[in-house]
């Protein structure tokens, strides 16, 4: 058996033991302490130690005991988070045996800031999409600014949730305007990607500006995405405009970073006098 990293070490693998509650607090017994609770916090960082190989594809992890007193809290914690990742196929827990690392051999969708357009649309092929929301409403201040169009304009509003081998990696919340929406319907969103009806409408994309930040988890993403609440997501707010110019499409999406990612070349040019760095095609611009 590997021996649990106790104490702050740097050898490799080896990481800081998680701080215990203040005195008279109990967070260790009910696991709820904090923003996110206590033991999505244990499983994050184990989650983090097996990907990363701290601890290799079958090798046996500490039992429940050491865990307990390698992070200062009760022994149900530590189960939550172990259950959670076996859950997530990163355990094999096997009754007087031991519980044992998996390493997924599924990576990550990924996706490439150098054709963002038709990865997209790749990415709606290869991925199944359950529609959880559809209608028409006037557009939120927000909404309305990001569509160019007036306040309170009638759009199309549509909530879904994205999955790739099995897994939920993807909420996304769009709007479009009313006029452009009528082209489609709820039953063409689940089987073809947005930006394909689009397409087909008529209405040719041609560029996309997007903002890239995070985001915790609210009640309603939680539950669609079957993450604890609270739980960090990667957010992309997105712009998409036809060959006039005409805003065609707002999206706000949230992603799982451990199930989904982007990629980018950059490459240090010279403008203006200064070196800065871009973005591989940019570059060549």
């Amino acid at each position: 058996m590997v021996a649990p990293p106790r104490t702050i070490s740097r050898e490799p693998g080896a990481i800081p033991a998680m701080r215990k509650s203040p005195p008279g607090r109990k967070a260790g017994r009910s696991g709820t302490e904090g923003p996110l609770p206590l033991y999505h916090r244990i499983f994050t960082v184990l989650r983090q130690e097996i990907t990363e190989g701290t601890w290799p594809d079958g090798v046996s992890l500490p039992n429940e005991h050491e865990l307990a007193a390698r992070f200062g809290v009760a022994r149900i914690t530590i189960r939550r988070a172990l259950d959670d990742l076996a859950r997530e196929g990163l355990l094999d827990r096997t009754r007087g045996k031991g519980t044992f690392a998996r390493v997924g051999t599924e990576p990550p969708f990924r996706q490439d800031l150098r054709g963002l357009l038709e990865s997209l649309i790749i990415m709606g092929r290869e991925t199944s999409v359950s529609i959880l929301d559809f209608a028409y409403v006037a557009a939120p201040p927000e909404v309305a600014a990001a569509l160019e169009i007036p306040p309170q304009a009638v759009v199309q509003k549509s909530v879904r949730v994205r999955s790739h081998g099995g897994k939920r990696f993807s909420y996304l919340t769009t709007w479009v305007p009313e006029e452009i929406g009528r082209h489609f319907e709820r039953d063409d969103l689940a089987r073809a990607p947005l930006l394909s009806l689009l397409d087909a409408a008529g209405y040719r994309v041609s560029r996309a500006d997007q903002v890239i930040s995070a985001r915790a988890a609210d009640p309603m993403v939680a539950e669609a995405l079957a993450v604890p609440l609270g739980t960090a997501l990667l957010s992309i707010r997105r712009q998409v405009r036809d060959e006039s110019g005409r805003v065609v499409e707002y999206i706000q999406a949230l992603y799982q970073p451990e199930l989904y990612e982007y990629q980018m070349d950059m490459q240090r040019v010279l403008r203006s006098g200064r070196s800065l760095w871009a973005v591989a095609a940019e570059a060549a611009e």
